[in-house]
């Protein structure tokens, strides 16, 4: 009888410290959960629509991570960056303002560009800061930044002209970031320097170039810059700013723009013919490994429940990815859209995005709502109870309630997109006018071929995209009073200055309005 008392006595005591456990356990997720989350921003470059094998399933390159992240959050299949190329999107990101509405109506900025946001211009790194976050940006920048030059007076900048000693002006910086490490433009544009909270970490001494899908262009190198290594560089400095920050009891927002599967496509060599496609296929296995190394260490540190994640890319895949060889894999990056990177056509800036939240955020559930990326402005506006100004994210919409399946109503209207040239395409539901006769950039028909051929093609296109996802019909004779609506449309929110309710706002002006004249007059 006594043994069995015994027996009973150390049963209860460990029901009731298992039950102590439990609770102390549970009282750390709700205490997790009711703080802001963390929120960190993952954006691929390059990276096409169908790379992700959960948004095509007939893809031939594995994502597990990627996909795995897809089931445990939302994904939205018709989301778009405000552009189909690098530098206006990642300044449509970190604004909630259409590109063109800064000075840089088309193109993209090079490595020595000067800096393209405004000093008075409120980021999300700047709001979230007002909001008590802990802000870092490690990765691609390209928005440009102020070199400091040997000679003030020069009227050049380019590897002679700056003085890698110094600081620079304009950087990540000064527009709300703690903590800042990277590189200015594209992997593949000089100089290839790291710069670390404003100053370059070595004075680039070699020049280096390469050729090929590994090709960058020649310009000076520092000797702890290499190609090879950027993309796993740059993941180690976000896995140890998360370890560091995970110790401490203030959110933290991590905008993480990675510098691939961009030129140069250089794989390590643990991925180098893992994807059974070509090396393109290899380097997207390595950006959903990074996505991987990210989702790890918040489990390790035990504040996944409470980080809102975010994965998207800057725009279509790139033709450098070789449509056509990876066409013999049966791989196609635009899935069933047509075109790619730069272009006006859905393959040039529908890309996949998917929502972790774990705390907050349905799972396993996929919307066709259209979003743009300069909705992840308001978004975080939302979540952390910021009342945005009239002055600030002008084309940003809140996702929350989508994320959080609060609602499933619409929650924007109209999307505007924007290609490399410039050429504007306004959308709303199912149609779709795109203001230029071909593919507005780099696919057929290129606009100077167009014009070199003399081709005779309607100035605009009007696509219904429930029938015709493929843009393969032009409409534009058989609904004229789509396009007047969508024309009249496009041109109020270019006259507003914004997309959202609130006060007309100013556009910048710039030597290039005449693309935008041309539908307002």
């Amino acid at each position: 009888m006594k043994k069995n008392s015994k027996i009973l006595l150390i049963v209860l005591l460990v029901v009731i410290n298992s039950c102590k456990t439990t609770k102390v356990k549970n009282e750390k997720v709700e205490k997790e959960e009711a703080k802001a989350p963390n929120i960190i921003y993952i954006l691929a470059d390059d990276l096409g629509y169908g790379d992700v094998q959960y948004f095509n399933p007939e893809g031939k390159i594995p994502t597990p991570n990627i996909d795995n992240m897809s089931e445990n959050g939302v994904v939205f299949t018709d989301a778009h960056t405000s552009s189909s190329v690098c530098t206006p999107t990642r300044y449509g990101i970190l604004t909630g303002r259409y590109n063109w509405r800064s000075k840089l109506k088309k193109h993209v900025l090079n490595g020595y560009s000067k800096g393209l946001i405004k000093q008075e211009r409120v980021t999300i790194a700047e709001m979230l800061k007002q909001q008590g976050y802990s802000t870092a940006f490690i990765g691609k920048w390209h928005l440009g930044w102020d070199w400091t030059l040997k000679d003030e007076n020069s009227e050049k900048i380019n590897g002679e002209t700056v003085d890698f000693t110094q600081p620079i002006k304009n950087g990540p910086n000064s527009h709300g970031f703690d903590y800042a490490f990277g590189f200015c433009g594209s992997l593949d544009m000089p100089p290839y320097v790291y710069v670390e909270n404003g100053l370059p970490t070595m004075v680039p001494t070699k020049y280096t170039r390469s050729k090929g899908m590994k090709m960058w262009r020649k310009g000076l190198t520092a000797d702890d810059f290499s190609h090879n290594d950027v993309l796993q560089d740059i993941t180690d400095k976000a896995i140890g700013f998360i370890d560091e920050k995970a110790k401490e009891e203030k959110p933290f927002f991590l905008y993480l723009p990675l510098p691939a599967p961009h030129t140069p496509i250089l794989p390590t060599e643990e991925f180098l013919g893992k994807s059974k496609t070509n090396i393109y296929g290899d380097f997207v296995m390595q950006v959903d490994n990074v996505v991987r190394q990210v989702r790890e260490i918040l489990v390790q540190k035990g504040i996944s429940e409470n980080t809102l994640l975010v994965f998207t890319s800057d725009n279509g895949c790139s033709p450098k990815a070789d449509f056509k060889d990876l066409a013999t894999y049966n791989h196609n990056p635009s899935a069933q859209f047509r075109g790619y990177k730069a272009d006006i056509y859905e393959g040039g800036h529908r890309v996949p995005f998917i929502v972790e939240w774990p705390a907050k955020s349905l799972k396993k559930a996929s919307f066709n709502n259209m979003i743009c990326t300069t909705d992840f402005f308001a978004t975080c506006a939302d979540i952390t109870g910021y009342k945005m100004k009239d002055t600030e994210g002008e084309d940003s919409y809140s996702m929350l309630q989508l994320i959080t399946g609060k609602d499933d109503k619409d929650i924007r209207e109209y999307i505007v997109h924007h290609s490399i040239d410039g050429i504007f395409a306004i959308r709303q539901g199912d149609w779709k006018l795109s203001f230029c006769p071909g593919s507005g950039g780099w696919s057929d028909p290129r606009p100077r071929d167009i014009r070199k051929n003399k081709m005779n093609l309607p100035p605009m296109q009007l696509f219904n995209l429930k029938d015709d996802i493929g843009e393969t019909k032009n409409l534009l004779t058989e609904y004229p009073e789509k396009v007047i609506e969508l024309k009249a449309a496009l041109k109020k929110i270019i006259l507003d200055g914004r997309s959202t309710p609130g006060e007309i706002q100013e556009n910048e002006k710039s030597k290039n309005w005449f693309q935008i004249n041309s539908i307002v007059d």
